[in-house]
């Protein structure tokens, strides 16, 4: 089947133009601080730019229909907003370094599969029928035929998109590329400068609202292959393998001294490799997939290719 281009005639719930041009987004990386104690209050959430009234609805979301064109309405505005890059489903907090959910972002997002009714549009040849069109804004951004971005999710400009999947409440910032056939999930927050490579699988989290969804953040690289799933975070820098997989619950070993570092998450300016930990069960020992940290760079050094595969041959991997 021949893959589709971007843009299309609007089904009838277009969004309406947000007016303006789109103030700067803050960027996903930058300088990691400590994290709090466990245990210690969690900070004040910052407001959300989306109106209150996405929480009301929420609160009777089972009662509402295509037919409710007020909810419909503030349901839209709100998920255009996303769309523009206005507001996003989970930022950094620069105090502490937490990923911080806008709950009523997401809360407009599954409203938006239940407010907005089932609708036709039409790409050249091929048609669709689905509740989210495709994005229209994609001023800046190179597009190359079969990449597919959902209303509701943001690509900023700059960004190069080869043909591959941006899921919608989905945050791509400026100077990153989507290589072929990867996917950015649901929600997910894809940082500046970073290149996710041939097939990876960014996922996606939209449920339940306060889930914190997966996080690439500024220069990070991902290999081919590799999955990055359920709320994992690669942080600032990091490089990892083709075919790893980071999951919240995978284990991080630091293969120089041994120590187990935190899971579900790639440190930054880090080289990593999937790899697998003993685990013994009643039927045996067998191998559980883990992460394995190979060397930690100098912050703020770019990944160069011949580099890279030199620490890697190092330790007896292909690139």
């Amino acid at each position: 089947m021949s893959s589709v281009a971007l843009g299309g005639d609007d089904p009838p719930q277009t969004p309406p133009a947000p007016g303006g041009t789109n103030p700067p987004r803050p960027p996903l990386g930058g300088t990691n601080p400590p994290r709090p104690p466990l245990g210690g209050t969690n900070p004040p959430r910052p407001p959300s730019p989306l109106p209150q009234v996405i929480d009301e609805l929420w609160e009777r979301r089972t009662e509402l229909s295509p037919a409710d064109e007020q909810a419909r309405a503030a349901v839209v505005g709100a998920v255009d907003a996303i769309d523009a890059g206005r507001a996003r489903v989970a930022v950094i907090d620069p105090a502490t370094g937490e990923v911080v959910v806008d709950e009523r972002a997401k809360r407009a997002i599954l409203l938006a599969f239940r407010i907005l009714p089932m609708a036709r549009s039409q790409v050249g040849d091929f048609r669709y029928d689905d509740r989210v069109p495709l994005t229209t804004r994609l001023d800046g951004v190179r597009v190359l035929p079969g990449a597919i971005v959902r209303w509701g999710a943001y690509v900023a400009p700059g960004t190069v998109l080869m043909p591959s999947f941006v899921n919608i409440g989905a945050y791509v910032d400026s100077g990153t590329m989507v290589d072929t056939w990867a996917t950015v999930g649901s929600g997910a927050q894809i940082g500046k400068n970073v290149h996710l490579s041939g097939g990876a699988g960014i996922g996606g989290v939209l449920e339940p609202p306060n889930a914190v969804p997966v996080v690439v953040e500024d220069e990070a690289m991902v290999g081919s292959r590799c999955m990055v799933v359920g709320g994992a975070r690669v942080r600032q820098g990091a490089f990892l393998g083709a075919g790893a997989i980071l999951t919240p619950t995978t284990h991080v070993i630091d293969v120089e001294t041994g120590a187990e570092l935190p899971r579900g998450e790639a440190p930054p300016w880090s080289v990593c490799v999937g790899g697998t930990r003993p685990r013994t069960f009643p039927g045996g020992t067998f191998g559980m997939p883990c992460l394995l940290v190979l060397k930690r760079q100098p912050e703020g050094v770019r990944h160069d290719k011949s580099a890279l595969n030199a620490i890697l041959r190092d330790h007896g991997i292909d690139a």
